[in-house]
């Protein structure tokens, strides 16, 4: 396994994308690579797929023209709605036949991690 950058998915082409309980994602390329989307969980921490906005459905067949990771722990609604930390991760993706955003939510007591991985297998 290889830490990598969401972004090398720019111009593959996926032949399976796999959604594990919203905990993982594996994509799967028509080169044979096969990339994983994950959280290692600790004992007081949460993180998961809270949204996947578009059809995933897209993204198979054509080459990948955005490969995009944003995040985002501030609280923007001017009030403590989350837990004592939080991390919004965001994961956007398009071909021609449309747009994908994957939305991860990690919650802790902020003494742990609330990020998600991407490797490459």
């Amino acid at each position: 396994m290889k830490d990598t950058k969401f972004s090398d998915l720019l111009g593959k082409t996926l032949t399976g994308i796999v959604n594990n309980e919203n905990k993982e994602l594996i994509f799967k390329t028509n080169e044979g690579e096969i990339f994983k989307s994950y959280h290692d969980q600790n004992c007081c921490e949460s993180v998961r797929i809270e949204d996947i906005e578009g059809d995933l459905d897209d993204l198979i067949g054509t080459p990948i023209l955005q490969a995009e990771e944003v995040t985002n722990s501030e609280d923007t609604f001017g009030k403590i709605v989350f837990p004592d930390s939080f991390t919004w991760t965001f994961y956007k993706l398009a071909t021609i036949k449309g747009y994908v955003t994957i939305r991860w939510l990690g919650e802790s007591n902020g003494y742990y991690s609330e990020s998600v991985s991407f490797i490459k297998l």
